[in-house]
């Protein structure tokens, strides 16, 4: 890839609002979030009482939004799109149930998580439902083509979550063994959202590779960004703890960076937070400031970049619209996010 622009750029204050990007598929978000109310419903009160607890918790819907956008990009005018977006979230909603338990994370988007209020049997169970839930809704457009590439990317995003744990607590972790874990947990699902619109908008099978190859770029730039934020988010607009991930013994890829210098301080350091799971010995701001000095930061950012880049590319074979300029400000919005 060419060398990545200026980081000046991820702070450029003429990104539009994700409101305004959004806005060429605003009734499909709207017609979206019916289905999603509509699927976290059920006759059991249990059910019903946590369904509607993470209905209420919101979110970006940038996974749906990215189905939509690409579907009406393509040139697709059905309305089975509206129901493979929900289905995707409903997909990622379950993964973030499970993660929270995985994780012992107290707080999501600012709320306590549902294995904080309901324990985690229960929370266990509920994600299993929503999953189930989210197949249940997508055979109803009856057509395997979709389906088939659901279940493969969900099983790689399990294989992800086993590869993480498995890596858990170790320092000695390569850039590529990191970048791996992020292709199959969180941009083979977007990914997989490209896919789909490219089908549904019946795309050659190269077509259908092109915006494939646009979406796991694009989730590749959202997931950097994402560990970049775990040490330097303000928490409150972040919605949960800063440095959550090493809080759980992950190591992240600034850290990954910071310590390829070998130099023992640093291992020194880092083997300290994967111990302790607290900044007791090593202050935070100690090592955000350590991140900045050895370029760690930089080069994250700049990794984040060069993959949105790669993602801009993926368009270049369709013609000008507005859903092609909103995919093209979501790039922008990806790299310049705050949470």
């Amino acid at each position: 890839m060419e060398p990545a622009r200026s980081i000046v750029s991820i702070q450029h204050p003429a990104i539009p609002p994700l409101s305004r990007i959004l806005e060429p598929v605003e009734s499909d978000l709207r017609a979206v979030e019916e289905i999603l109310q509509r699927s976290l419903e059920s006759d059991v009160e249990i059910v019903r009482l946590i369904g509607k607890y993470v209905s209420e918790g919101g979110g970006k819907r940038i996974r749906p939004a990215l189905l939509l956008l690409c579907a009406r990009m393509a040139g697709y005018r059905g309305e089975q799109h509206r129901r493979f977006a929900a289905v995707f979230e409903l997909i990622h909603t379950a993964t973030l149930v499970h993660d929270d338990v995985i994780d012992g994370s107290p707080l999501r988007r600012g709320r306590s998580t549902v294995h904080a209020r309901w324990g985690n049997h229960l929370t266990v169970l509920f994600g299993d439902h929503i999953y189930l839930t989210a197949m249940n809704e997508a055979l109803r457009a009856d057509d395997l083509r979709p389906i088939k590439i659901l279940c493969e990317i969900t099983l790689q995003m399990i294989q992800g979550e086993i590869i993480q744990a498995h890596l858990n607590g170790r320092t000695d972790i390569a850039e590529e063994e990191h970048l791996e874990v992020m292709r199959r947990k969180t941009a083979l699902l977007f990914s997989g959202c490209a896919r789909v619109a490219a089908y549904l908008a019946g795309l050659p099978p190269d077509g259908e590779d092109e915006l494939a190859a646009f979406g796991l770029n694009l989730g590749m730039a959202y997931q950097i960004v994402d560990d970049l934020l775990d040490l330097t988010a303000d928490p409150k607009i972040l919605g949960k703890p800063v440095a959550s991930d090493l809080r759980e013994g992950r190591l992240t890829l600034p850290l990954i960076y910071l310590l390829e210098g070998g130099e023992p301080r640093h291992r020194e350091m880092v083997g300290h937070l994967l111990k302790d799971r607290d900044f007791d010995r090593v202050p935070l701001a100690e090592v955000v400031a350590e991140l900045k000095k050895q370029g760690s930061l930089e080069r994250t950012r700049s990794l984040a970049l060069r993959y949105c880049d790669g993602a801009r590319e993926r368009l270049d074979s369709f013609p000008d619209s507005p859903a092609r300029r909103s995919l093209l400000d979501v790039c922008d919005f990806i790299t310049s996010r705050t949470f």
